[in-house]
């Protein structure tokens, strides 16, 4: 039992939760457990970690070997055991590109729920990167200046994310299948010589870059490139000077480099025995140094900032803001930055996406009482906003199937998959046929889903009627709700005509959903009206 546990209880200090977040990555399951306070603190009462060659099944053969699976459910039995002993009241478990590219990865997840009943969450790239941002603003807040943009790396075993944020930010995001256990597997089963294969390794990077150029500038003076990952903080070990008041290291291109030289020739139980690592951070320590240095050459900077936090941190930090209600207004920001860019790629009328989205958070906010909903139900409705025309860059006559199919496969960051495929079903139904029970997309989503979806489809269908005319035409209004009606009342307008009618058709769904129809109704004079609301993107 930890000191830390043992003296909270002789101390009389309880937290109010207790509470453990799991990662599967590609070679090990990490596990830290941690006590949430009232005041918002967070104290990690213990880590593990133990390797299992997940990604060398998946990045090979394509899908998790028996033996690999029934190791990864004994390690994951192994701290169901642990969590019990908690007492954990909150427990998130994730998994990540081993996992979600494997052919077999539901019958993965679906075994470690029978065995440990721990339900795994497979995450897309967005929904990683928010978490390490998280993490990471949380860490640089104090140490670093505001006003420089920085370029967050973390080098994992499936894959390389870049994000970059400026004043805590989402400015950009990029995943590149750049991974310490990807690469290597893929590249020795071709080559016999290793000396070949770190030859065409580089060759590999050198692509890979080349083609995030032409989405993701590198090249910026005013940046700072920070580091995180276990491969990064070795370096930092090695060669690291520590930033005054932080916990922050700096290590030089230069120092980089002749780490580098001196380990990219030695085995990995070569480097077990001079560095005292375990194999598998031995086995991933080279690739990931190489896609350290070759980023720090592409970039032009001249020296890497390392961070000590990891995405299990930034799964804490999920984790108190579910405890305690809490949204990081950052975060937010990017998932709309985000979704804003997804709307400028397919052509949209970035105008008309403005008005249908702050007149669907009016409704949604004034009509708060009948529909129940919350604050990052709000935000999914915003997201949809954004999207709900993208399908129009492939044919405008069906483009809210096409809305739902491009939302499908995109990654927004910052939502989850279930969130994506949420604000999917919204922008599919904000026009035309409403939702069904022949809808298979549809009616695989859980029930409350489906009524979420049907709540926040409802209203983005009277927002984009209120919009139909794809002016510049704005006017302030509010909502009253009034025996089976709502009545929408509408300041300064001079003639609603065709409102009322897009309004009549598009209302069905919300009088099935709510049991109540909309109403226009024209004012001439202010009766308590909600200034309009103004979006961040």
């Amino acid at each position: 039992m930890p000191d830390e546990y043992i003296e909270n209880m002789q101390q009389g200090q309880f937290p109010i939760q207790t509470v453990a977040a799991i990662d599967i990555g590609s070679n090990e399951i990490r596990m830290v457990v941690a006590e949430l306070f009232s005041d918002g603190e967070i104290n990690v009462l213990e880590k593990l970690q133990r390797a299992v060659p997940l990604g060398q099944d998946t990045f090979n053969l394509g899908r998790i070997k028996e033996q690999t699976m029934r190791i990864a459910i004994s390690i994951l039995r192994d701290y169901s055991k642990l969590l019990d002993f908690y007492k954990i009241n909150f427990v998130r478990a994730v998994a990540t590109s081993a996992i979600r590219e494997a052919t077999n990865c539901d019958t993965f997840v679906d075994r470690v729920f029978m065995a440990t009943n721990i339900d795994v969450e497979v995450l897309v790239p967005s929904e990683i990167s928010r978490l390490i941002v998280s993490a990471v603003n949380q860490s640089i807040s104090h140490a670093m200046p505001q006003d420089f943009s920085s370029l967050v790396v973390e080098v994992s075993g499936g894959s390389t994310l870049l994000t970059e944020i400026k004043k805590g930010k989402i400015l950009i995001s990029q995943t590149l299948s750049l991974g310490a256990v990807r690469l290597p597997e893929k590249l020795y089963a071709v080559h016999d010589s290793p000396e070949k294969a770190l030859d065409i390794f580089g060759h590999h990077i050198s692509n890979e870059l080349a083609d995030l150029e032409v989405n993701m500038s590198l090249k910026r003076k005013k940046r700072k490139f920070i580091a995180i990952g276990g491969d990064a903080r070795f370096a930092a070990e090695q060669y690291g000077k520590a930033i005054e008041g932080s916990d922050l290291m700096v290590v030089s291109k230069t120092r980089l480099k002749k780490l580098l030289s001196q380990c990219q020739h030695m085995t990995p139980d070569a480097l077990v025995r001079k560095y005292n690592l375990s194999i598998s951070s031995a086995t991933t320590l080279n690739p990931a140094l190489r896609i350290y240095y070759a980023l720090l050459e592409t970039t032009g900077l001249k020296e890497m900032i390392v961070s000590p936090v990891s995405m299990r941190d930034g799964l804490l930090q999920d984790i108190k803001q579910k405890v305690f209600d809490e949204e990081d207004p950052s975060l937010l920001s990017g998932t709309l930055q985000s979704a804003m860019t997804l709307a400028k790629k397919y052509h949209c009328d970035l105008n008309h996406v403005r008005q249908v989205s702050e007149k669907s958070i009016i409704i949604f906010d004034e009509l708060q009482s009948i529909h129940g909903l919350n604050a990052r139900h709000r935000h999914l409705l915003e997201v949809a906003c954004i999207l709900h025309e993208v399908g129009g860059f492939i044919d405008s006559r069906a483009h809210h199937k096409h809305s739902y199919y491009i939302i499908s496969n995109s990654e927004i960051f910052g939502l989850t998959r279930t969130e994506l495929a949420v604000v999917a079903h919204v922008a599919r139904y904000h026009r035309r046929g409403v939702p069904k029970n022949t809808h298979r997309d549809y009616v695989m989503l859980p029930r409350s889903l489906r009524t979420v979806v049907n709540k926040l489809a409802a209203i983005l269908r009277v927002a984009d009627a209120l919009c139909v005319a794809h002016s510049d035409k704005s006017f302030n209004f509010r909502c009253e709700i009034k025996d089976d009606e709502i009545i929408i009342f509408v300041l300064g307008a001079k003639d609603l005509t065709m409102e009322r009618q897009s309004v009549s058709l598009k209302g069905n769904l919300f009088e099935e959903t709510f049991g109540m129809k909309v109403r226009l109704e024209e004012v001439d004079t202010p009766l308590s009206f909600n200034q309009s609301y103004a979006s961040d993107v």
